[in-house]
């Protein structure tokens, strides 16, 4: 005859409801005897005398033909006579419940066993983890899974580039490029080809190697001062004092993607852009669209296509910088930063005296909820931006002072902002530290942050020195960091060989732990062939510690040297 644990409420007030933790809550896959015998000396106790006693436990004979136990054996048993459990569920449940996980929490998953790393590492969310911190990868095609081979999974291209990212913080190697005649205005790092792009005071545009680190083309003077450029793998913009936007497509077959000396006679790789009455002072691309902002304060919109302007959105001082992000462009004009629709061009957002003084550089995070703005005091501000936000709500989340003077330039790679100044040096900021953990499938597509004292002030993680003055633009990439000054030299901050030292480090420290299993694998081993290992391994530490010299070794030395005597 079973026995069930059943417990037996005593002396509740009326007027109290019945709680639900009151419920019995059966727990599969242990005896209803087990339970019983454990909880026998708790049903000796007498109740408390407070107004709510615990309750007790007794001992109830069931019947064979008890509905309720063989209700509750059927409730807990899987369909295979064994108790759900959460592979149990349909697959689009179990997507569904890895979905709500962040990237931390669904690599511990992967590690609880092979059948959890077999569904963790194949969930499509490593996709959103990548696109929404670094975007698309360039170039690449959709990583697969297992039909997919040769190609790294999302999963393999997510802790790829995180491993990448804490390289920063590792040593360097600096190279100068000489080319220049006149201070630099403008750097561009175009990743995907590994070319490097920079424009200044002589006019004119150079294209560098970046892992050879030399000049593999320089355009034609354009008669005017170089104070932007942007580039994709499609499009190359430069826009200066002239008011003009020189362009250049991409030309397939070509070396260098661009041909930027004007050599080949092909009258559709170049063209002009005009429409603005100032000095172009930014520029930015996306996929359909080209955005310049101006002294003349506004900033334009162009069709990439047909190179005609769809939209002027007017300012009320002179644009700094501007940065578009999904459906909306954010800009710099005098102190405040402005958030406008694109498609509608409504003003969406205005962020007044966002830097004292002029608001000289811009960034955003790649999914535009994050907005960085450096300038003239010196100091770098967080903001957090969203579609349901008015001026009113939006205040600083973070402050940094890493300068002494004007912050000329910002830019950002998770989780990395750069910043250059006229003091002749570079900070970098890891904001990882002030965003949350924990995020969910609806909060995902908004970084999550941890909101501090508006007093406070956070450090920088680490200062760039070896400039004389002037840092006039800075640009970041998975692994170099670029800037440019008024010396006309390119500095190139290579921490590749930081990612090389991680890497040998890790191998290391993968071999020590695999030989620590292993060694594991073989106590484990030797201790289930019996209790006389255990008994051997016991007398040979206590030889060991208390020096006895009555072993079998010992007295074959002793009659040894008697012999010898």
């Amino acid at each position: 005859m079973a026995l069930e644990c059943r417990g037996i409420e005593e002396s509740f007030p009326e007027k109290l409801a019945a709680s639900p933790w009151d419920e019995e809550v059966p727990l599969a896959g242990v005896p209803s005897e087990v339970l019983c015998a454990s909880s026998k000396p708790k049903c000796s106790k007498k109740p408390s005398s407070k107004s709510i006693t615990r309750k007790s436990v007794s001992l109830v004979p069931l019947k064979k033909g008890d509905s309720k136990s063989e209700r509750t054996t059927a409730d807990e048993a899987g369909p295979n006579g064994q108790p759900p459990s959460f592979t149990d569920l349909p697959a689009t449940v179990v997507s569904e419940i890895l979905q709500c996980l962040d990237a931390k929490d669904l690599g511990i998953i992967s590690c609880v066993s092979t059948l959890f790393n077999s569904l963790a590492s194949d969930h499509y969310g490593w996709k959103d983890f990548y696109c929404d911190r670094w975007g698309p990868p360039p170039g690449l095609n959709p990583p697969a899974g297992p039909g997919f081979p040769n190609q790294k999974s999302w999963r393999e291209l997510f802790v790829e580039r995180e491993f990448r990212s804490k390289s920063f913080m590792g040593r360097y190697s600096i190279e100068d490029l000489h080319g220049h005649t006149e201070a630099v205005r403008a750097v561009f790092l175009l990743q995907s080809a590994k070319l490097i792009f920079t424009g200044g005071y002589d006019s004119v545009i150079r294209m560098w190697d970046m892992e050879e680190g030399l000049s593999v083309a320089v355009s034609r003077p354009l008669g005017c001062t170089i104070r932007a450029i942007t580039a994709d793998s499609e499009l190359l913009v430069a826009g200066g004092t002239d008011a003009f936007l020189q362009c250049w497509r991409a030309i397939e077959g070509h070396p260098h993607m661009f041909d930027i000396t004007g050599i080949t006679v092909n009258h559709n790789s170049n063209f002009r852009l005009w429409g603005h009455e100032g000095p172009v002072t930014c520029l930015a691309l996306d996929s359909t669209r080209i955005y310049s902002g101006s002294w003349d304060m506004s900033v334009r919109i162009w069709d990439r296509t047909h190179s005609k302007c769809l939209r002027t959105l007017s300012h009320g001082d002179w644009v700094w910088s501007l940065a578009p992000r999904g459906g909306t462009v954010a800009s710099t004009a005098g102190g405040d930063a402005y958030i406008w629709n694109i498609d509608t061009g409504c003003l969406m957002t205005v962020i007044h005296n966002a830097n004292e003084g002029n608001a000289y550089s811009l960034t955003r995070s790649h999914l535009g909820d994050l907005l960085f703005t450096g300038g003239e005091d010196g100091m770098i501000h967080m903001y957090q931006v969203s579609h349901d936000c008015d001026a009113e709500d939006i205040k600083p989340l973070a402050t940094w002072i890493p300068h002494t003077g004007p912050v000329h330039s910002l830019a950002f790679e998770f989780p990395w902002v750069v910043s250059s100044s006229s003091d002749g040096r570079i900070a970098l900021i890891d904001v990882r530290k002030l965003l949350k953990s924990g995020q969910s499938s609806t909060s995902r597509q908004q970084s999550q942050v941890k909101r501090s004292t508006p007093d406070a002030v956070e450090p920088p993680q680490r200062m760039l020195h070896g400039f004389g003055c002037n840092i006039f633009s800075v640009d970041i990439g998975a692994d170099r960091i670029i800037c440019g000054g008024e010396e006309g030299i390119i500095r190139i901050w290579n921490f590749s060989q930081a990612l090389e030292v991680a890497k040998r480090a890790q191998a290391l420290r993968s071999v020590r732990l695999e030989n620590r299993m292993r060694r594991r694998k073989v106590q484990i081993e030797m201790c289930s062939n019996g209790a006389r290992a255990d008994q051997c391994s016991v007398a040979a530490r206590r030889n060991q510690l208390n020096g006895e010299r009555s072993g079998v070794w010992h007295s074959k030395r002793g009659m040894s040297g008697k012999l010898k005597a």
